[in-house]
């Protein structure tokens, strides 16, 4: 197979998940309407919790960040919702890569979020007096802003990988999206960096919220269990 740079591949051709014309307009039906669920019940979410001062607890600040990240996370759709409408599947070069971004970002952040929400209730029942003093506004801004600035460095670092890479001619994705995987398979280059990094510093960044989180439910159920009566569990 010919080799061809990578300023030679303009653009991708996403291929959906069917070329069957009455499937391709149910998926439009059925996707458009989770899209707008998705959006408006967590935009509903934010507009609660931001305008009810008896919602402004570290619970529901962590929730109101949960459902904005997962208003970003669904960004995927609109843009198969547009190839749909125009009856394209293309997408340029420099937007998948922005998309690719973008999907590790919030898919890493919505992680890490459930973490963090996980802790909140560990210190909630498990240390009940001493909630306020741990879950202050401070260490509750703190928790956020610290995942965020990890999950931006690990799609970054992924993105810089993905663009020094050289692509060949075949630029199909069998996908409604851009991800790792697809455009490693494409690409004509030497990809062993790339696949290191995805089995070492992506599965740290996966495995460690999830192991947080069942720590922390661990500890709650133990602690539920350590109380001798019904009444008080």
């Amino acid at each position: 197979m010919s080799r061809t740079n990578q300023s030679s591949v303009s653009e991708f051709l996403l291929l959906g998940i069917s070329r069957q014309p009455q499937q391709q307009h149910l998926l439009f039906v059925l996707f458009l309407s989770m899209y707008l669920a998705t959006v408006l019940g967590n935009l509903l979410i934010i507009l609660a919790v931001s305008t009810d001062s008896r919602l402004h607890t570290p619970m529901y600040f962590f929730l109101s960040n949960l459902s904005f990240v997962d208003v970003c996370f669904s960004t995927t759709i609109p843009k198969m919702l547009a190839n749909h409408i125009l009856g394209t599947q293309t997408i340029s070069f420099s937007s998948c890569l922005t998309q690719m971004c973008f999907l590790c970002m919030f898919a890493d952040m919505n992680n890490f979020f459930l973490a963090v929400m996980a802790y909140d209730c560990f210190v909630a029942v498990c240390h009940p007096l001493h909630y306020t003093a741990k879950m202050t506004y401070q260490i509750c801004a703190l928790l956020v802003t610290g995942s965020r600035v990890v999950t931006n460095l690990n799609p970054l670092l992924h993105t810089l990988l993905m663009a020094r890479l050289s692509f060949c001619a075949d630029n199909t994705i069998p996908h409604i999206f851009c991800d790792v995987t697809s455009l490693l398979e494409l690409s004509c280059s030497d990809t062993h960096l790339n696949e290191v990094m995805i089995l070492t510093e992506t599965a740290i960044v996966m495995i460690t919220p999830f192991l947080c989180i069942l720590a922390s439910y661990m500890h709650i159920a133990c602690a539920i269990l350590r109380v001798p009566s019904m009444n008080g569990r």
